[in-house]
């Protein structure tokens, strides 16, 4: 860092209004990149399993492109932890965008040449978008206190809202879009996904100066009290492990069951004789409940507590997976009501996770703790998209919609562990 850069950081520890300025233009910037980012992730979602389908000729393998960009978004998060820890959040952000963009503009290259391999290798390249609109969250989180945190998660996940509800929405039009210029027309979302994770790294490149947690980072050395006893440290670094651990296998469990379920719920629709319309309508609703609540949430979590939130997580998740499951194939309306509970009980956890994962870290290792509990995430739910479409190929949607659902129950001896272990 070059003394000119620290002297502008250091200002901000000396005026808490220029703190109070400057965490809010970091929320609003990483809102704007946000609302690319939601754009950029839905078309994998939306139509990734369909491609993998038409392109393979099988169901069984259905799953597999979301278990790849998943996988993909594992090896991202682990990069993008690392470059924010090091070089600040407008580093690893802004790469992990355009690593992202140029893996969608391989997604539709290998469909104009058909080939398997070059969509695969690709799927896993755009995973880095995933993993890194889902980082750009701690962003805002880096300047905010204890009782803001979980709202600023919010704020910036609702702002994804826009771009991910859009994109869904718009497969139709990129499709036709796609088949104007001579493109597969279910590669035509991955256009969108391209521009958008490449905008949403612009912003980011040219908009986060100072950056957030370079900033935060010089006012935690300026704060650090030199007389901690030992004790104190010990004890803190304790309880620092057990919320990490608490908050990752949170996101972690609802990761698997959101991913799995939502994974073939196009493929299960597509069976029943829903057009792409269709798909990208309850997949639209989908990811509206698991971004656009979050305002509520946020505010929510802050009040009544991490724990609390995590079982509403759990319980929203059981309901929608029991619902899935006995929805009729050909019933919309079931279906929107049970895609919408699995993305709200993603929500919960997600929101209650991080806010326990920003409580537990300090700017010395937060980015890269962040990047690895991320990894785990996205592992995760790389194994519920492979799984799906193997558990759906070998049996059904209703028994993967079972076991989703019953997975989530995993939670509540979770929090019932980290509660005891606090006495």
């Amino acid at each position: 860092m070059s003394g000119k850069t620290f002297q502008k950081n250091q200002s901000y520890v000396d005026s808490q209004e220029k703190q109070k300025m400057l965490y809010k233009r970091t929320l609003i910037i990483v809102s704007i990149s946000q609302i690319f980012g939601g754009a950029g992730l839905a078309a994998g979602i939306t139509v990734g399993a369909l491609l993998a389908q038409q392109m393979l000729g099988t169901d069984a393998f259905a799953g597999l492109p979301s278990g790849l960009f998943t996988l993909g978004s594992a090896g991202a998060a682990l990069i993008v932890g690392r470059l924010s820890q090091r070089y600040g959040r407008r580093t690893g952000l802004t790469a992990g965008f355009m690593i992202g963009g140029l893996g969608a503009l391989g997604v539709i290259i290998a469909a104009i040449i058909n080939s398997v391999f070059l969509l695969f290798a690709s799927l896993l390249i755009y995973g880095a978008g995933t993993a890194t609109n889902l980082q750009a969250r701690y962003a805002g989180t880096d300047l905010a206190n204890n009782k803001q945190r979980a709202t600023a998660i919010s704020i910036t996940m609702v702002f994804t809202t826009f771009g991910a509800v859009a994109g869904p929405n718009l497969v139709n039009v990129m499709g036709d879009f796609a088949l104007s210029i001579g493109v597969p027309s279910l590669a035509g979302p991955f256009i969108l996904s391209a521009a958008a994770f490449i905008l949403a790294g612009l912003v980011l490149f040219i908009m986060l100066r100072p950056d957030p947690l370079v900033v935060a980072r010089t006012m935690e050395a300026s704060n650090q009290e030199s007389n901690r006893i030992e004790y104190s440290i010990d004890t803190e670094r304790i309880e620092n492990k057990r919320g990490i651990m608490v908050g990752a296998t949170i996101m972690v469990l609802t990761q698997i069951v959101m991913v799995a379920i939502m994974t073939m719920t196009p493929v299960h629709m597509r069976h029943h004789g829903h057009n792409l319309g269709e798909i990208g309508l309850v997949i639209g609703f989908h990811v509206a409940a698991m971004y656009l609540p979050s305002l509520v949430t946020g505010v929510l979590v802050d009040k009544f507590g991490r724990t609390a939130m995590a079982i509403a997580s759990g319980a929203t998740l059981l309901l929608a997976g029991l619902i899935s499951a006995i929805a009729p194939g050909d019933s919309m309306i079931l279906l929107v009501i049970a895609l919408c509970l699995l993305g709200l009980g993603w929500n919960f956890g997600l929101i209650s996770g991080t806010a326990l994962i920003v409580d537990s870290t300090d700017t010395s290792n937060r980015a890269k703790t962040q990047g690895t509990v991320d990894v785990l995430i996205a592992l995760s739910g790389a194994s519920g998209g492979a799984l799906s479409g193997m558990i759906v190929a070998g049996s059904s949607y209703t028994t993967l919609s079972f076991i989703g659902g019953s997975l989530s129950l995993l939670l509540i001896p979770v929090v019932i562990w980290s509660r005891g272990s606090k006495k």
